[in-house]
């Protein structure tokens, strides 16, 4: 139905833009919370869990204690809850779907025969096959000869008949959860101040770091929430330029951005997240100490890209070209190490534009020439160098053939790289040097 026919049936009808995002994670946390009743639990789609309780149920008093515990946690959640216990996946998976209830041990199959043939996990085409041939629940199915079934229906929707009341094993395979950097602290009376809430952010770095520090890994994203006593929450989010787990510098980081927190009637709560981690290199621990990388500069590339962001900051990297406009790529500072080296033999100015177009002939640099409504004395001349295209790149610039390259000094001061093009005589200047 589409949602102004909606409407016209319930005007009261309140909508939001779906999240796949957000339903994954709200999934990945219930998860997390279900591991309080066994240590194997599974996803179901997108809006459920499997759970294998066995040999976990008496921990919480048997299993209708545990099923009661699940749903009065849960409710009071605000969750609307459908659970299912039996000895098979598929029997729990339809009690959950289509019944909700327990099944007693050893009596699966007589929990499950009233149910439709939909509880069993089939597609919409083999219930609508069996629907019309007058087979509406799971007893009436269970009861035709194995052989017909898997004629007539294929052999999936035996699979799942046997899957159901235990005649085929199925498994559950637990989710791997996530490792989660936090920490988190309740303050028995309301703070305001900016240096408080630097004081509780200090007392959440030291145990988040040494959790990095154990697993090896640093924070490259932090986000720290400040819950008010309004239940109003005010978030700072610290995006480092490389990862670290150092509190000492992670802590002045953090003092724009509390500056900035609106604190209304008081706050009761910190917490602070590592939403971004990476893995580090291993430090070796010697009595001779050991070089750092300049920490200083990436702190302060960590200052400027909180307010400009951090893909603004960029680096010239070198690449493997002879072609000038093609020697050199950009790449975020913060993402990329100043590694490799440049690989032309000659020297390469610093200013590097199109070329310029200068009146001129000959194969050598004239002696005088006017570029950018100046004229020009040639004083010393260095060169050629020829650089050739690379055939496999489709360069609209580089199709004319080879260029024969120039340093050219001129009387008036200005070192000039300039280039002749023998195919197609003419002289253009594409770089300043210093």
């Amino acid at each position: 139905m589409g949602l102004a026919d909606a409407r016209s049936f319930c005007p009261e009808l309140q909508t939001c833009e779906h999240s796949p995002q957000a339903d994954q994670a709200f999934q990945d946390g219930l998860l997390r919370w279900a591991k309080r009743y066994c240590p194997w639990v599974g996803k179901d789609r997108g809006d459920g869990l499997l759970l294998d309780v066995t040999g976990s149920a008496h921990l919480s008093g048997g299993e209708a204690a545990m099923l009661q515990d699940m749903r009065v946690r849960l409710v009071q959640s605000r969750l609307t809850v459908r659970i299912g216990l039996a000895d098979t996946v598929g029997a729990a998976w339809a009690l959950a779907r289509f019944g909700e209830g327990c099944a007693q041990t050893g009596q699966t199959g007589q929990a499950i025969n009233a149910l439709p043939v939909a509880s069993l996990r089939i597609t919409i085409n083999e219930d609508t096959a069996l629907q019309r041939l007058g087979i509406k629940t799971v007893g009436q199915l269970a009861d035709l000869p194995r052989a017909t079934i898997g004629q007539r229906f294929g052999p999936s929707v035996l699979m799942r008949l046997d899957q159901a009341l235990g005649q085929q094993a199925e498994s559950i395979s637990p989710e791997e959860t996530q490792q989660t950097y936090a920490t988190r602290l309740t303050i028995p009376e309301p703070i305001g101040l900016a240096k408080d809430v630097m004081a509780g952010v200090e007392r959440l770095l030291l145990p988040l770091c040494e959790k990095l520090a154990r697993d090896v890994c640093g924070a490259r994203v932090l986000c720290l929430m400040c819950r008010r006593i309004d239940g109003v929450d005010q978030s700072v989010e610290l995006r480092l330029a490389r990862a670290l787990r150092d509190p000492h510098r992670i802590l002045p980081l953090f003092a724009k951005g509390v500056d900035g927190i609106n604190a209304g009637f008081g706050i009761d709560q910190l917490r602070l997240v590592a939403t971004q981690v990476e893995p580090l290199p291993v430090e070796q621990i010697t009595a001779r100490p050991t070089e750092h990388d300049n920490g200083g500069l990436h702190d302060l590339m960590t200052r400027l890209g909180n307010r400009i962001g951090l893909e603004n900051i960029q680096r010239f990297l070198p690449a493997d070209s002879h072609i000038p406009e093609r020697s050199y790529i950009i790449s975020p500072a913060a993402w990329s190490d100043p590694t490799g080296s440049w690989g032309a033999t000659n020297p390469r100015p610093i200013r590097l534009f199109p070329p310029e177009y200068v009146a001129a002939q000959g194969h050598r640099p004239p002696g005088r020439f006017r570029w950018r409504a100046m004229s020009f004395t040639v004083g010393r001349i260095t060169g050629p160098e020829r650089i050739a295209p690379e055939w496999w790149f489709e360069d609209e610039n580089w199709r004319h053939g080879v260029r024969d390259y120039w340093k050219v000094e001129t009387r008036e001061g200005h070192r000039l790289w300039m280039f002749h093009t023998p195919q197609n005589p003419c002289w253009f200047v594409q770089g300043i040097f210093a």
